[in-house]
């Protein structure tokens, strides 16, 4: 994998990265989605908060997202789990050769 050098502005300052190629359009939506949720924040001019508070907050955002598509995935897969169970229960119904 090709690996190449990007920068990133995040809250006005420059971060130079290497990562692979293939990886850039994924790192500039990320970058893009940082700094318009980060804008937002500081559109609600919190009293006595400084640039570290609305970053602190954008990445707590971000945090709960990632939760709560990791808690929506562990649902979907227990429902698959019972979907599973209730096929082979289904199966052995069906091909139950005391019928």
């Amino acid at each position: 994998m090709a690996k190449q050098s990007i920068t990133l502005k995040i809250a006005g300052k420059s971060y130079s990265l290497n990562i692979e190629s293939e990886k850039e359009e994924v790192y500039r939506l990320a970058e893009r989605e940082v700094n318009n949720y980060l804008a937002q924040i500081k559109q609600q001019n919190i009293k006595n908060w400084n640039d570290q508070d609305y970053l602190s907050m954008t990445a707590l955002k971000f945090a709960i997202a990632n939760v709560g598509m990791r808690q929506s995935r562990e649902v979907d897969n227990e429902d698959l789990r019972q979907l599973e169970k209730i096929g082979t229960e289904i199966d052995a119904y069906l091909n139950d050769p005391k019928k």
